[in-house]
């Protein structure tokens, strides 16, 4: 496993305001109102927590008070992002909800996404927010976009997905699946048709026959071709030294005979035994653990359909971590109508300012902290949307 990796991160592009109010330019004051999930049925604490409302690069936050209640003064009519995340012991939710859980740690998060803010309301907007357990494993980068090659061509070889170990303890992810969703430009079912279900167009598992241990602050790079990109295109890696390789069949991808098979579990097209990352989006991830044989899950058409792609049913109580991966349309932006993700898995999501790939760019999971031992803490909030940076860099970190 390679050592944590270092950062370096690139500056996002700042959006334009979107929204035209003629002379409408009149400061105006909006109340937030933290909802806590149903669960929390004890008197949780609703003073003292964060919300932040982002406007292009710009973020605004504000504290609640007593009530829920954060306060934003002054603020420009737009299209605001509005999110919250606070962090909560085992103790505290068991306090707080009645329920007897093992020795976990929650984040508390919710959002908002393009809410329009017009005018001056006393009437608080509602921000309900969900409790999920911090995660030991989580999903660090996505590479789909693909870059150009030394001729100014598509390339698109050198994809990868990176997993990291967040906590301060060793974790074994021998038999870990790694889920890509359904990438059809409709949603095969939106969320709350088959509540509890999400939909997999490929399904991979780490290999489960040994231990794989990955030490704190270590990563695991799974790639389709492990080989020195760099050499075809400047906005590419060398993938030598990943740890699994998703090998193609049909020998169409160059493969590394000394890297470690990827097992495919389930694919919606025979042709596709790599990872189909989309180099647009969407390219939504999960990880998810369960005991049950995995290759016995239902097969299933998008909704009101009889023929064409089947889309694996997965159980979301069985994922570890998600990142919902949006595409950029030229003309409306991200659509957030097509997110894959219930809210307890990713509040938020991310994507690449390209609208079709093809440019280097990377979503990566922003740092947290540094211990004193040097140990990197990534930011898990359960909101990719506040978790989540792109950047056009090639150094984003370096494999090490």
């Amino acid at each position: 496993m390679k050592r944590h990796l270092i950062y370096i991160i690139g500056i996002m592009l700042t959006l334009c305001s979107c929204v035209d109010y003629n002379d409408a330019t009149q400061a105006i004051s909006v109340k937030v109102q933290v909802v806590m999930p149903d669960e929390f049925v004890n008197a949780p604490q609703l003073g003292g927590h964060e919300i932040t409302m982002t406007l292009g690069g710009e973020q605004l936050k504000a504290t609640t008070d007593a009530n829920g209640v954060a306060t934003f003064e002054n603020i420009v009519p737009d299209i605001y992002d509005i999110t919250t995340t606070w962090k909560i012991t085992s103790e505290e939710y068991m306090a707080m909800t009645g329920k007897q859980v093992q020795n976990n740690n929650y984040t508390i998060s919710g959002s908002i996404n393009s809410q329009l803010l017009k005018e001056d309301s006393n009437v608080p907007l509602q921000l309900k927010t969900q409790a999920a357990i911090v995660q030991s494993i989580l999903i660090s980068k996505i590479y789909s976009s693909g870059s150009k090659d030394n001729n100014k061509k598509n390339y698109q070889n050198g994809k990868y997905i990176e997993l990291y170990n967040n906590s301060d303890e060793d974790e074994d992810i021998a038999g870990l699946y790694i889920g890509l969703l359904e990438s059809t430009s409709t949603p095969a079912y939106l969320l709350g048709q088959t509540p509890d279900i999400i939909y997999m167009k490929q399904v991979f598992r780490i290999p489960a026959d040994k231990p794989c241990i990955v030490k704190p602050g270590e990563t695991v790079v799974i790639v389709n071709s492990a080989i020195d990109h760099s050499q075809y295109g400047p906005m590419e890696q060398n993938l030598l030294d990943a740890d699994f390789e998703a090998k193609d069949t049909r020998g169409r991808t160059e493969n590394n005979p000394d890297t470690p098979a990827l097992e495919l579990i389930y694919t919606y097209a025979a042709a596709l035994s790599y990872m189909n990352l989309v180099q647009g989006g969407p390219c939504s991830i999960v990880i998810f653990r369960t005991e049950d044989n995995v290759a016995d899950y239902q097969l299933v058409y998008p909704y009101g359909k009889t023929k064409g792609s089947l889309f694996m049913a997965v159980p979301t109580k069985y994922v570890v971590d998600g990142v919902d991966f949006l595409v950029n349309k030229a003309q409306t932006g991200v659509d957030i109508s097509t997110k894959r993700l219930y809210d307890y898995i990713d509040s938020g999501n991310t994507n690449i300012n390209a609208t079709s790939g093809n440019n280097g760019e990377v979503v990566y999971r922003k740092i947290q902290s540094i211990t004193d031992d040097g140990r990197i803490i990534l930011q898990d909030t359960n909101n990719s949307s506040s978790d989540f940076g792109v950047s056009d860099a090639i150094h984003v970190r370096e494999f090490k």
